[in-house]
């Protein structure tokens, strides 16, 4: 192999804003951002979400972000901060650099993601 997953996940985190759970619980609280599930729909139904969150498996990612593309989803027109997550932030750190790439400038990701946020006692939806 010639580059593996940590490789990888330090040049991302080299990349990317990542911001403490604290952090995003006050972005959270304070309205006017987006956060972004990017976990697995079963891991939704399964731990739940932070409220409010859109949810995008990373897997679309690229598609979903690309106005050109016939999956875009106008979430990401908004002129409004992106708050990316997943369980542990490996993820979300890929998935904020590949978003950085593409030309999505106010985008963000959470330090140990999901896993921090509950740990931390914030809000979480559970999903029926």
């Amino acid at each position: 192999m010639k580059v593996g997953y940590k490789q990888l996940l330090d040049q991302a985190m080299a990349e990317v804003d990542t911001i403490s759970v604290s952090e995003a619980i006050t972005l959270h609280d304070s309205g006017g951002v987006q956060f972004v599930d990017l976990r697995d729909i079963r891991e939704l139904q399964h731990e739940g979400k932070v409220p409010g969150t859109f949810h995008m498996p990373r897997g679309m990612l690229e598609f979903w972000i690309d106005p050109d593309s016939p999956y875009y989803k106008d979430v990401f027109s908004r002129d409004t901060k992106f708050v990316f997550y997943c369980k542990s932030g490996w993820r979300s750190a890929l998935a904020t650099q590949t978003a950085q790439k593409m030309g999505l400038a106010n985008v963000c990701h959470i330090d140990g993601g999901f896993d921090a946020w509950k740990e931390a006692g914030a809000a979480v939806d559970q999903l029926n």
